[in-house]
């Protein structure tokens, strides 16, 4: 997946440009599951297990790029 923005940050390394990536990745499909969820074509409770498990790999791959 190519990055819409960027990553312009003082302290730049690949790490942090996949990390940026990520991130990008996953607010993209926050909003198309918030979109399905407000179109009536997934249930609230689906929309929320998808979030979840989208942001535990987002947590993961923060914990495996960036030595925080």
């Amino acid at each position: 997946m190519e990055s819409h923005t960027g990553y312009r940050g003082d302290d730049w390394s690949p790490q942090r440009l996949v990390f940026h990536q990520n991130l990008e990745q996953f607010a993209e499909r926050v909003g198309l599951i918030v979109a399905l969820q407000g179109n009536g074509k997934i249930s609230q409770e689906k929309a929320f297990s998808e979030i979840r498990q989208i942001w535990k790999d987002l947590k993961e791959s923060r914990g495996e790029l960036l030595d925080l």
